[in-house]
């Protein structure tokens, strides 16, 4: 099962996401504005992983995967998020998270300070998004700028993120690249643009 999968939904997996656009695409009449701007597949189901996700028991995943989600989220609902994962796993199941690194992301603008420094906060706040360059303007591109959560709302570094997770109730957790694990399945939702630039940690919920 992946959370936050935005266009992303491999056949073999159940895939879920929170945005409101998701919803709004299947009203009639208005649904058609919204799939202008983002048409979800139809194997995408509406779920929240911080309401609980609609079909998916606890202890019953086999392997959980998000990519560039909980970055979005508050910090507080970010440790909330990894304690419904843990909960919804199996014993023995694995977790996969992908994030933007925000190590990188700090060093990068030291080093832009040294060459461009009137533009490196600038490009900071573009690359991390969490400035808001220019407010949207017509009722639909405000609707899904106010819903859809698509600037980020907390950055993790490799640090904090392992601790969070082992906090969390999570075992065996260790930085991971783009298809290194052992379960074959993740090798089907993974895509490897995304681990450019991020941090990334496979951990497993103990037997």
């Amino acid at each position: 099962m992946q959370y936050g999968c935005g266009l992303s939904a491999p056949e073999k997996w159940m895939n879920f996401d929170a945005s409101p656009t998701l919803i709004m695409q299947k009203i009639p009449l208005i649904g058609k504005f919204f799939k202008k701007k983002v048409n979800f597949p139809d194997n995408i189901r509406y779920g929240d992983i911080l309401k609980g996700l609609t079909g998916v028991e606890y202890n019953s995943c086999q392997g959980i995967y998000c990519s560039h989600v909980l970055e979005h989220l508050a910090y507080n609902d970010f440790q909330l998020a990894l304690k419904n994962t843990y909960l919804n796993l199996k014993p023995g199941g694995i977790f996969r998270c992908v994030l933007p690194d925000l190590e990188i992301s700090i060093k990068k603008y030291l080093d832009d300070l040294n060459s461009r420094p009137e533009m490196a906060s600038v490009d900071f706040l573009n690359s991390t998004m969490l400035g808001i360059k220019s407010r949207p303007r017509g009722i639909i591109n405000f609707l899904i700028a106010h819903f859809g959560n698509s600037h980020h709302l907390w950055m993790h570094d490799q640090y904090e993120l392992k601790n969070a997770l082992e906090k969390a109730g999570f075992v065996d957790v260790r930085k991971c690249e783009f298809n290194d694990s052992s379960d074959e399945m993740f090798k089907l939702v993974e895509e490897e643009s995304r681990f450019i630039n991020s941090i990334a940690f496979e951990c497993s919920k103990p037997f």
